[in-house]
């Protein structure tokens, strides 16, 4: 019998704990500290996903809740190999920065990819060159990616162990006690979710990529319906949020296909942004919204009126990102017209060729 694939059970562990809510978006770190400790231990273990993949200290009660479900000795046959593996974690072999202060970020995607199983290296693979065995995985990698949306400080507080000394609180319960001292009362502001819009080029040059792209703001509308919204943007605009509350990604797609024209056609981008803010920026779907433009930059009309535009756009929303396929290619440059004059007022360029792509994507969204 061979040896035991390592990353089921590491990179296992990091999606049970984004699945818990948990963003533990360190793996390669975490993959590196269970090498140089003493992986027969299980509090070394413990202390080395604690230590690269908890975020905040309250993170903390969830992230011992998971481990004790995958560790524990009494798990299925699979959890079992898991364990295996993490025991066999030490002979991997871990990249060190020349600089000495960690891996840079390309680096820690190609640890990942190069000790993953083959459903883990799908997920760096260019969507547009995945054959039709491999695109029957895509939705099952999709849903695996975190697509909680970005949120925001209410106004409004609330009681909390921790946060600002609630005085009118902590008045009132010495009063009650008729002036004797008493703990001190505190509250907090509320986290409210932030609006995210997704604008998605079907046009011709980004057939490749657009299939991909809506299934996964399907992913983003079914996590949270209330605050996405998703235009189609070619020859023109279109809605298609409606469609895109399906559960069932192929009859979401059937459902697009009816309500967009403009498939695979031609693309006015500066146009179609500039619809865009006039019939829906001065509305509430914009206005302190993260907005998404997915699209390869390649415009019909002039580059000029789409700087124009999305610059008028980036005065409206919170944030604005663009998500281009190319961008994750090597030798890639922003050469293109409509990508060249939007930059300046774009927050970020990222790339969005491949399901590890769209993950970063979606991270960049939550911490825009």
């Amino acid at each position: 019998m061979g040896p035991v694939d390592p990353i089921p059970g590491l990179v296992g562990f990091t999606r049970a704990l984004r699945a818990a809510g948990l963003r533990a978006h360190r793996s390669a770190d975490f993959v590196e500290a269970v090498g140089h400790l003493d992986v027969g231990r299980r509090e070394d273990v413990y202390w080395a996903g604690r230590a690269t993949l908890c975020d905040d200290p309250e993170e903390v009660p969830t992230y011992d809740r998971v481990f004790d479900q995958w560790f524990t000795a009494e798990r299925t046959d699979a959890g079992r190999a898991a364990t295996t593996a993490v025991e066999q974690a030490s002979a991997l072999p871990l990249r060190q920065d020349e600089a000495g202060d960690g891996r840079s970020a390309g680096e820690e995607e190609d640890l990942v990819a190069a000790l993953a199983s083959p459903l883990e290296q799908l997920r760096h693979r260019d969507v547009a060159e995945l054959g039709p065995d491999e695109r029957r995985h895509l939705d099952t990698l999709l849903r695996r990616v975190d697509a909680r949306g970005p949120v925001r400080r209410s106004r409004r507080r609330s009681s909390s162990a921790r946060g600002d000394i609630d005085v009118a609180r902590t008045v009132r319960d010495q009063l009650r006690r008729g002036g004797e001292p008493g703990p001190l009362r505190r509250h907090r502001r509320r986290d409210r979710p932030r609006r995210v819009v997704l604008l998605i080029d079907v046009s011709g040059s980004m057939k490749p990529y657009a299939d991909s792209l809506l299934r996964l703001a399907n992913r983003v509308v079914v996590t949270s319906p209330r605050t996405t919204e998703v235009f189609t943007l070619g020859t023109r605009l279109t809605r298609v949020t409606p469609a895109m509350r399906h559960h069932d990604p192929d009859r979401m797609l059937t459902e697009v296909g009816t309500l967009v024209p403009d498939w695979s056609g031609g693309t006015r981008l500066g146009e179609m942004v500039r619809d865009f803010v006039d019939r829906w920026g001065q509305r509430d779907v914009t206005r302190g919204a993260v907005v998404v433009i997915a699209s390869d930059g390649w415009e019909r009309g002039g580059p000029e009126l789409l700087g124009q535009q999305v610059a008028r756009l980036s005065r409206l929303a919170h944030a604005v990102i663009w998500a281009n396929p190319h961008r994750g290619k090597p030798g890639y440059a922003p050469v293109q017209g409509g990508i060249r004059a939007a930059l300046p007022v774009l927050d970020e360029l990222v790339a969005g060729h491949s399901v590890a792509a769209f993950d970063a994507l979606l991270a960049a969204v939550r911490e825009a």
